[in-house]
């Protein structure tokens, strides 16, 4: 396991030289300063802090724990959330939590390193939930969900261990998209993923600040960024009935980039409505 402590909230700038500089305000509050954004990166920074304040996802005193795995995703939602972290006019603090499923016990090392390049507490721990879900134990659920089901189970006794109130997870629009149809066909159910859902009597909140964002913008600005993805090593990867369903969207989206707008516009509307958030702001 490796533990980062309480880390500095840091402003974090380009010289005109290129040079990255670190200091930190007289509150220990971040200053916004994070140089020039691509598209991509400013799509992940506006569409993340308008869903996160169109829901009233998190407020003042917020200390949100990120399930970083690995991928694309959760490693562009927390270079983003640093960014917001900059922007929003309260104290917000962060804590990377990676769960290493056991496939590979040394590729999280990359983690380690930038988190303490990035000066963000983290919690990395090595499991053996991928190799367990893949033995005789699990006779009832595929793969997939026996290792989420102890992924997610560890990340919410890690949230109580560290006191955080917010688990953030990386969903994007993509996923809501999958997931909606997934449900519909397997399940015979109208339902996607939430933005946020509270649980444990309200004592920690879901979160997903990225479900309204396509996943295209968070690889193009992870790839800017140079965060240190990596491949992910499950032997299950890309044989799962969530891939099928995702291949089949994106076929019938690539038809028609209209169709793919269309068909991420009524999901996003439809869980603003669901949440009872609506188009028009936060009204819970």
């Amino acid at each position: 396991m490796y533990l980062a402590g309480p880390a500095l909230h840091v402003k974090s700038e380009w010289t005109s030289k290129g040079r990255r500089t670190h200091t930190a305000n007289r509150e220990g509050r971040p200053v916004a300063g994070f140089g020039k954004l691509s598209y991509a990166q400013k799509k992940c920074v506006s569409s993340v802090g308008q869903l996160m304040q169109r829901t009233a996802m998190a407020g003042p005193g917020a200390r949100i724990g990120v399930a970083v795995s690995g991928g694309v995703d959760s490693f562009a939602l927390i270079k983003t959330l640093t960014i917001r972290r900059a922007i929003v006019p309260f104290a917000m603090e962060l804590m990377v939590l990676h769960v290493n499923p056991g496939f590979d016990p040394a590729s999280h090392l990359a983690l380690v390193d930038w988190v303490a390049a990035e000066g963000l507490a983290a919690h990395i721990e090595l499991s053996d939930h991928g190799p367990r879900a893949h033995s005789s134990e699990n006779r009832k659920n595929s793969p997939c969900f026996f290792c989420s089901m102890l992924r997610r189970k560890r990340l919410f006794d890690l949230c109580r261990e560290y006191g955080l109130t917010h688990l953030a997870f990386g969903h994007n629009a993509d996923d809501l998209a999958v997931t909606f149809f997934m449900n519909v066909v397997q399940n015979g159910r109208v339902d996607g993923l939430s933005a946020d859902e509270d649980f444990f009597s309200g004592r920690l909140k879901v979160i997903r600040p990225a479900l309204f964002l396509e996943k295209s913008y968070m690889k193009a600005a992870a790839r800017q960024w140079g965060l240190p993805v990596w491949k992910n090593d499950c032997p299950s990867s890309g044989n799962t009935r969530r891939t099928e369903i995702h291949d089949w969207l994106e076929l019938e989206m690539g038809r028609d980039k209209r169709i793919r707008q269309n068909v991420l516009n009524a999901l996003r509307r439809y869980q603003l409505e669901r949440s009872g958030t609506g188009l028009t702001g936060a009204s819970r």
